[in-house]
């Protein structure tokens, strides 16, 4: 949701950095999924399977936060749709064995919930496997991190209030166990959040701050630090949606979704230099504008998407319900000018 802190903080940021382009370069969509089935905001949140035996049988999930989620191939089409009133974000990690979804539970304002799913990737369908209380809260975004030294698999449930809950989800027996492992906070209303799994760290979307760093090993400290501010230039309010694109150890970068000028922002990694913005463009799919959640996923996806997928909500899909754009990767770096 927007709000007037954007202007204050531009007022505020008066010695802000480098001037901008009042017109970010535009990506063409290539392909839309289809709308979702209730109206006004519904649409939230997606995450990209990759399929590496057959990438062009890759699978898109998003969230319809007033009645399910839905399980969507790589030219937009609805494959399946599973039941789950109030689930908002939506992440998911592939292991040896299987691939396990989780979303954040809102069906009760007052205790947040965790509701994990199996992905049958042969259907294209998810099997329900439990809905997990987190703690008191009303649960907005939802990320996954794998450790990389054991493998553990760890739940972020950030509350509409700015405190994280930290999970461990245990799935080695008939049914998973969740159990909280520690909180952090950041001072106001936040939703998106993403893991590198790769360096272990935690990045938070506070809306009218800036995106946070934490380390997300259960046993550092709780201290977050701000790393990239909402200043109505490079980011601005609301700062919602995150996504990386990982590129060696520790290089990359990490998307964010600037919704109140329905644009994208891009930040160097490890060390979050801005690196640039870019829209969705029109074209045979229309633009996205005011967008909640993002994923990008890179590597092989078919001869549309040969480096990598970017999908974002659209808020404003008229005439029809809101939904999904995907954009490729290689058009968006070119657009930032990246490196690949």
């Amino acid at each position: 949701m927007r709000t007037g802190a954007a202007v204050v903080t531009f007022l505020l940021a008066g010695c802000a950095t480098m001037p901008l382009s009042t017109s970010p370069p535009l990506v063409a969509a290539i392909a839309e999924t289809d709308p979702v089935d209730t109206a006004a905001d519904a649409a939230d949140d997606p995450a990209i399977w990759r399929n590496a035996a057959n990438p062009a049988r890759s699978l898109v999930i998003g969230t319809d936060k007033q009645a399910g989620i839905h399980v969507h191939d790589l030219s937009g089409r609805r494959l399946s749709f599973t039941p789950a009133v109030r689930s908002n974000n939506i992440d998911l990690r592939e292991l040896p064995d299987r691939v396990i979804v989780a979303a954040s539970d809102r069906a009760q304002a007052n205790w947040a919930k965790m509701s994990l799913f199996l992905l049958d990737t042969a259907a294209a369908r998810l099997q329900p496997l439990g809905r997990f209380p987190i703690g008191p809260g009303e649960a907005y975004g939802m990320c996954l991190w794998r450790r990389a030294g054991d493998g553990t698999l760890f739940g972020f449930v950030v509350m509409k209030d700015g405190r994280i809950d930290q999970v461990a989800i245990d799935l080695s027996g008939e049914a998973p166990r969740v159990r909280p492992v520690r909180s952090m906070k950041v001072p106001s209303q936040a939703e998106g959040c993403v893991v590198d799994d790769r360096t272990g760290v935690l990045y938070v979307a506070e809306e009218d701050a800036g995106i946070w760093r934490f380390a997300a090993d259960p046993g550092a400290s709780v201290a977050g630090k701000l790393v990239a501010r909402v200043d109505a230039r490079t980011l601005v309010a609301d700062a919602e949606g995150l996504a990386l694109a990982p590129q060696g150890r520790r290089g990359g970068y990490l998307i964010a979704s600037s919704q109140g000028d329905n644009a994208y922002t891009a930040y160097h990694l490890p060390g979050m230099r801005y690196a640039g913005r870019f829209r969705i463009g029109g074209g045979t799919v229309d633009a996205t504008s005011e967008t909640d959640g993002i994923d990008l996923a890179l590597g092989d996806f078919g001869p549309r998407f040969p480096d990598g997928l970017f999908v974002a909500q659209d808020g404003d899909n008229a005439p029809a319900t809101q939904n999904f754009k995907y954009a490729g990767w290689v058009p968006i770096r070119a657009a930032l000018g990246l490196r690949r």
